[in-house]
């Protein structure tokens, strides 16, 4: 007998994507309180992490169109992990704040493992449609 989708930690694509996406939308509305409001860049992550926690609920809800959604929430996982490849230079910047570090870091890690298993689970789909044909 088959899964019928690929799992990371007992955990569906869709699942992941809503916590990745709360994880990025919390952190975002934290940076940006943090830094007192100066700055919306500090919501950056709210700003990716919105449209990954929504397309994990459109693919739960709307099993029949899951795959548009996860290659959309895919896209905005990349999109994160590029945004996090500034944390070199960002500290090698003497007056970079914990904060922006911090904001990177988060970004590049998260958004880097998120795109992976994104990745993984497109691998595992097409090797179970693969092997439905044969």
């Amino acid at each position: 007998m088959t899964e019928e989708s690929y799992r990371f930690l007992g955990r569906n694509m869709p699942e992941i994507s809503i916590a990745v996406g709360l994880i990025f939308t919390i952190w975002g509305i934290v940076a940006y309180i943090i830094s007192d409001m100066a700055s919306i860049t500090a919501m950056i992550p709210m700003f990716v992490g919105g449209p990954i926690f929504t397309m994990g609920l459109l693919s739960k809800a709307r099993p029949d169109k899951r795959k548009t959604f996860m290659h959309i929430s895919a896209m905005f996982g990349l999109l994160c992990a590029l945004g996090g490849l500034r944390l070199p230079m960002i500290l090698m910047d003497d007056e970079s704040s914990n904060l922006l570090i911090a904001s990177h870091a988060i970004l590049l890690t998260l958004g880097g493992l998120y795109t992976y298993l994104c990745v993984q689970s497109f691998i595992w789909a097409r090797k179970q449609r693969e092997a439905a044909e044969a």
